[in-house]
């Protein structure tokens, strides 16, 4: 071997080692010099000095502490008992995967290192051009952290399973003189738990991973740092190794020291060469150096590497991020290489031209790579999971078996039933398909295309006769006749269904509906081509198969008027692992409109060639069609094009048998010929000769000829229990679950709900006394014990807190300490609230006060006139939100400046509901953790307070108010508008103080905000459950927007037309949008489909100030409340009529509905409200024990209504936002949306 060669070689090897699951990280090991962090469960390294300055967020770092818990902290981390379970973190820190992690007793290692070697220098600039392609990058140093088949945490009697698991990830971070970079790598099967144990309560915690600024300590409280949360969920945590945010799996890329954001990577696309880092895994007797990968070999060489107690035999190769023209290994020469041909298909490397997933997925395998060269070497690799039907039954249909094999489990359909397993419909059913198709169609020599798209494609089956009947719409008159030929666009819907002669399968007992096709069509005479590709997505939750379809290419233009004429035909389908493939040359006659007396009549041959890829169970050979090639025989073709309805209708009948070039040998019997007779729900029984029989559909009655549904509810009363409702369906039936009961294993029977004891409300816990902790029902029959704020202990024990000691008051104070607070009082000579002292003088005046002085004193010019205006102020000198005219008795809103707001002035004796801007004052005593507590069960309301959320459970329609608690605290922010996410368990909220939307889980947890830019005073905000978007209000910019539920997407709906915007509410399942505006010359109520089309005023008379507005789901009734008129009123959208509830009401802001009770928020009385809607009059009425001013209000559903939208499933097919209409959908895309690739239809 040449010895630069060898050098080239050697330098490689020493890339690549130690780890089988080493291919994906940066090399780590003694052998690399790194340090290895002392064994323990709560280890921190020594300050590792840095070299080069790490810059995070925007700030310098001069030295970092590595600790076993999957942090790397940026100044002097705490204790864990400090810190587990919190983010962010108060010290600091990058986590990869923070986790109570243990390394006792060999349970894996932490090594560390800063390194500046040229080649991991180019290693990392690599990835990181790669990332972030406008940067010009050149590391100057790199930290590499590497987490070696680390344990969990395991305390005495814990998930013996979850201690034998082992986890693998390493950070690397690379920095420059002006910025710094993050890269985390995942290697396959790297991470093999998502969540640890608790100390404190014993709960499993899911990891985080994540960025976290250090906090500032301040004399009074400590100010939280900026964070980012990457994953915090055992879904997204289990995807770390499998996805990533520049394309390469297992490899997440950020920017963490450009300024206050930690900026992801941009997802690059993937091409070809970009692939798994298994097609890289080759072994070659020479070693070619690409640009795509870099290949070594050496005869005879191996290394055995252990791998959490298995022994691992590999060749490496370095990990190279993807490649490009400009993108150079350290090591490539001058002397190119020819690049590698693609890998052989493999189990990891399918053939490239169908790269068809099998399913089920199989995690538990060998896989084995043996190269046909001299080396002899052999990549194997094998994990220990193996997948059987305990774990994996859901994948199969309701009506199919599981059957475990050697290698993993196959479904197959019950007797009755036809399909791959996966998808089952009753044999005989008539079936629906339901879809959509768009195009860009050349048609004749016109040289503009037609294009359209969201067109409806809808096709009924008849299945014992295999005949399909497809209709298209709406086609254009331009291209609808130059269509006609292209029957099996809706073929392929009669292959699948086709009448199966013995020993033959369908597309539908093969695939399950589930595959995708794609065709070109060639018309001979002219060469013109098209192209025409179908995805089928199986059945959906209506019981529909659904299907997407492209048309693209040029097509022979059919003059308007024609018939075409296609003549029966066969066609051969060959079957191989997962691929469908066949081609057939055929013709059809176009007959023109007469002309002269004649109608001209002419041939076009045109040929056919399609592709279909699916999914199918390799382990059980009987799932493959008995016959590798089947014929499949079309006859009674009919096509039609209506010019007044603009449709393309195909219909057809299908066949599928063996091969007979003449068509004579095709089985005459009539349940193949399509001439038997029995009913469209009855399945026809081929016998001998033209013998047969019908036999009703499974569901059905009858002799065959003739099937009337069973009704199962009538004839089994008891087939649900007692303790559910039977809904009959055609040709089945469905149980439906009454209220505290829950379906058991089997699907259909109902049992009870377990019976839970809160403990927190019978008294029967071991908390301290109530004036020192307090109790937190945290769901079951469990329970967590709290200290208050001010005092610290376990919650069983707790102490009070001398917060004098910690020297929260100014220097210039005296601080007394009292039971679970404090209060400070300035000294003598001083003046101030005992934070802020000044000597002998005053405070610093606000504006408000100091303008409100001028006046009282001297009018412009002189003494004061009569009548003048003074600015009102509230006791911390900012302007009161609502400022009146003292001799005019007029009033009006102000914002924080003291501008008057348009559109909100009020005649004498009205009050506008005005919203104070100002952020609340700094609270004497302990901060508050702003986390949620976890909900209860069970459905409750939910009401916005400044600073805060609150939860009042309802029992029926009643409030329990003796149980209603603290939700959420957020004090420093003032909540308007609050929704729930019922799907996710999610609550919503609306901040004016510093203008910004947020949410947080009610599982417990940190809010996130997620909007926080371009707005000035969001208040109503509404949410669309099933088409997981937000809409909001503006009243400042006077504007109605919405956006996806994680706060992308933005997009304004409306901009116009609007004066003071407030309470919006959503009707996801009929598409529908409401809104108030309280415009004090022109207040209304105005409505829209949620795509913002169709708007219009429902109601605009005998209107004063419409605060509040709900939509009850089940009642579909509108309610609002007005602090004008004082009463609160209800209509059917749909009919316009008015009906008033309740009259002389105080002052409402907000409502929200439940049953049959209506709760609105007073500001005068501090106060909940129900009303009974169907009395009507008050029945209840609930005042926190914060009596401040109450905002919004919203119901939290134990359960999601029942229903649907267009944007319910996959997004509706948008690309980007998808807004549900009444029967339909719009796809939108977001504002500033350049360089996205976005599609609009509706």
């Amino acid at each position: 071997m040449d010895a630069g060669l060898l050098r080239v070689w050697w330098a490689l090897l020493a890339l690549t080692v130690p780890g089988g699951r080493g291919s994906r990280l940066f090399p780590f090991g003694s052998e690399r010099g790194d340090a290895e962090l002392e064994p323990g469960d709560d280890a921190t390294s020594p300050p590792l000095d840095l070299r080069a300055p790490l810059r995070f967020y925007a700030s310098r770092v001069e030295s970092l502490y590595v600790l076993t818990n999957g942090i790397i902290a940026v100044s002097e981390p705490s204790m864990e008992d400090d810190y587990l379970g919190q983010f962010p973190l108060n010290f600091g820190g990058i986590a990869p995967f923070y986790a109570d992690l243990d390394t006792t007793g060999g349970q894996g290692r932490v090594y560390y290192r800063e390194d500046s070697s040229p080649d991991i220098l180019q290693l990392a600039g690599n990835y990181i051009k790669r990332c972030f392609p406008e940067s010009t990058f050149e590391p100057s140093s790199v930290v590499i952290v590497t987490w070696d088949s680390v344990a969990p945490y395991a305390g005495p009697g814990e998930d013996v399973t979850l201690q034998a698991k082992r986890n693998t990830f390493q950070a690397v971070l690379a920095s420059s003189d002006s910025s710094s970079y993050a890269i985390f790598l995942y290697p396959e099967d790297g991470l093999q738990f998502y969540s640890t144990y608790s100390k404190n309560d014993n709960e499993l915690v899911p990891a985080t991973v994540g960025f976290s600024q250090p906090a500032t300590n301040y004399y009074l409280w400590i100010k939280p740092g900026l964070y980012k949360t990457i994953a915090n969920e055992e879904e997204t945590l289990s995807n770390l190794h499998r996805s990533s945010n520049l394309g390469k799996q297992g490899v997440w890329a950020f920017e963490i020291g450009g300024s206050d954001i930690i900026l992801p990577a941009s997802e690059s696309p993937v091409s070809v060469d970009y692939g798994d880092y298994d097609q890289f895994q080759e072994v070659t007797i020479e070693p070619p150096i690409s640009q795509d990968s870099i290949e070594i070999s050496q005869p005879e060489v191996s290394y055995e590497i252990p791998s959490r107690g298995d022994s691992i035999q590999t060749s490496y190769s370095i990990p190279q991020p993807a490649a490009e023209e400009d993108f150079q290994s350290p090591y490539q020469t001058a002397t190119e290489q020819p690049p590698p041909e693609p890998p052989l298909p493999t189990g990891k490397n399918p053939p490239l031209q169908f790269p068809a997933q099998q399913f089920p997925q199989q995690h538990g395998q060998i896989i084995d790579v043996e190269e046909v060269d001299e080396t002899g070497i052999v990549f194997r690799y094998s994990t220990d999971v193996q997948q059987t039907c305990a774990n994996n039954r859901h994948q199969c249909s309701v009506h199919a078996v599981c059957t475990d094999y050697p290698n993993g489990f196959c479904c197959s359909c019950i007797t009755g039933y036809k399909g791959n397993g996966r998808q089952c419909v009753a044999e005989g059913s008539p079936q629906r398909v339901n879809g959509k198709v768009k195009g860009r169609i050349l048609v004749g020599n016109n040289p503009v295309p037609v294009v359209f798209e969201n067109t409806d494609l809808h096709s009924y089956v008849v299945m014992n006769h295999g005949r399909a009947y497809t209709a298209i719409s709406t086609i254009p008159e331009t291209l609808g006749f130059s269509l006609l030929p292209l029957a099996p666009i809706g073929g392929v819907i009669g292959w699948m269904f086709a009448v199966e002669q013995q020993g033959y399968k369908n597309g539908f007992s093969i695939t399950g509906g589930e595959f995708t096709r794609q065709a070109e069509v060639t018309f001979l005479n002219t060469n013109e081509k098209l192209t025409i590709k179908q995805k089928f997505s199986g059945i959906d939750e209506h019981g529909h198969l659904t299907i997407d379809t492209q048309l693209e290419g040029k097509v022979p233009e059919i003059p308007f008027g024609s018939s075409v004429h296609i003549e029966p035909y066969t066609e051969l389908y060959h079957s191989s692992s997962s691929v469908i493939t066949s081609s057939s040359t055929r013709e059809y006659t176009v007959t023109e409109p007469e002309r002269g007396g004649t109608s001209p009549t002419y041939t076009v041959p045109y040929q056919w060639r399609q592709t279909i890829s699916f999914d199918e169970c390799i382990h059980d050979d009987s799932h493959h069609p008995v016959s590798a090639t089947q014929q499949l025989s079309v006859d009674s073709i009919f096509v039609l094009y209506n010019t007044d309805e603009q449709i393309l209708r195909y219909a057809m009948s299908n066949s599928i048998g063996p091969i007979d070039g003449s068509g004579e040998g095709r089985s005459q019997n009539p349940c193949y010929t399509g001439t038997h007779g029995c009913d469209t729900n009855a399945v026809c029984r081929p016998g001998s000769g033209n013998q047969f029989t019908c036999e009703c559909s499974v569901g059905f009655r009858g002799d065959g000829r003739t099937c009337y549904d069973i009704d199962e509810c009538s004839e089994q009363p008891t087939v649900c229990g007692s303790s559910a409702n039977c809904n009959n369906q055609p040709g089945t039936f469905r149980c439906e679950c009454l209220e505290g009961y829950q379906f058991s294993a089997d699907g259909r029977t109902c049992v009870a709900v377990e019976r839970v004891v809160n403990h927190c409300v019978t008294g029967t816990h071991n908390c301290d006394i109530p004036q020192r902790a307090r109790c937190i029902y945290s769901g079951g029959s469990s329970f967590i014990c709290a200290c208050l704020p001010g005092f610290v202990g376990d919650g069983h024990s707790c102490i009070d807190t001398d917060e004098c000691e910690l020297s929260r008051c100014h220097p210039d104070a005296f601080c007394y300490n009292t039971p679970g607070s404090f209060t400070c009082q300035c000294k003598a000579g001083y003046r101030g609230d005992g934070f802020q002292c000044v000597r002998g003088g005053e405070l610093e005046k606000t504006k408000c006060q100091r303008e409100q002085e001028q006046f009282v004193a001297f009018g412009p010019r002189g003494p004061r006139p009569v009548g003048q205006f003074i600015p009102q102020c509230d006791v911390y000198g900012n302007y009161l939100p609502t400022q009146c005219h003292s001799s005019t008795g007029y009033c009006w809103c102000v914002d924080r400046e003291g501008n008057e707001i348009d559109g909100t002035r009020s005649g004498p004796g009205i009050q506008p509901p005005c919203l104070g801007t100002a952020e609340p004052p700094v609270v004497v005593g302990p901060s508050v953790k702003p986390d949620t507590i976890r909900l209860p069960p069970g459905t409750h309301l939910l009401i916005a307070q400044s600073g805060r959320i609150d939860h009042v459970p309802l029992e029926g329609n009643d409030m329990r108010k003796q149980d209603a608690k603290a939700l959420l605290y957020v004090p420093d922010k003032v909540v308007i508008g609050v929704a729930y996410d019922c799907l996710e368990k999610m609550v919503y909220w609306t901040d004016i103080s510093s203008p910004s939307i947020s949410r947080a889980s009610l599982g417990g947890g940190e809010p996130v905000a997620i909007i926080k830019t371009d707005l000035e005073s969001p208040e109503g905000i509404a949410l669309d459950y099933l088409g997981r978007t937000i809409f909001w209000t503006d009243s400042q910019l006077d504007r109605i927007e919405v956006a996806r539920v994680d706060g992308t997407q933005r997009r304004i709906l409306f901009d116009t037309d609007l004066v003071n915007p407030r309470a919006i509410v959503a009707d996801p399942m009929r598409g529908n949008l409401y809104w108030t505006d309280w415009n004090r010359e022109a207040p209304k109520i105005e409505t829209s489909y949620m795509d913002g089309t169709n708007r219009r005023i429902l109601v605009r008379d005998d209107l004063g100030l419409p605060n509040g507005l709900t939509f009850d789901t089940y009642s579909s009734l509108l309610c609002w409340v007005d602090a004008g008129t004082k009463r609160l009123e209800c209509m059917d959208p749909n009919q316009l009529g008015r009906r008033k509830i309740l009259e002389g009401i105080q002052y409402p802001f907000s409502i929200t509905s439940y049953g049959k009770n209506l709760f609105y928020t007073d500001w005068k009385r501090d106060a909940v409200v129900a009303v009974d809607r169907t009395v009507p009059e008050e029945n209840d009425d609930f005042q926190p024990p914060k009596r401040t001013r109450i905002y919004g209000i919203t119901t939290a559903l134990a359960q999601c209504p029942q229903g649907h939208n267009y944007c319910s499933v996959n997004n509706g097919g948008c690309t980007h936002l998808c807004l549900a209409t009444p029967g339909g959908r719009s796809c939108r895309c977001p504002d500033n949306t350049i360089g996205v690739d976005c599609i609009e239809r509706n």
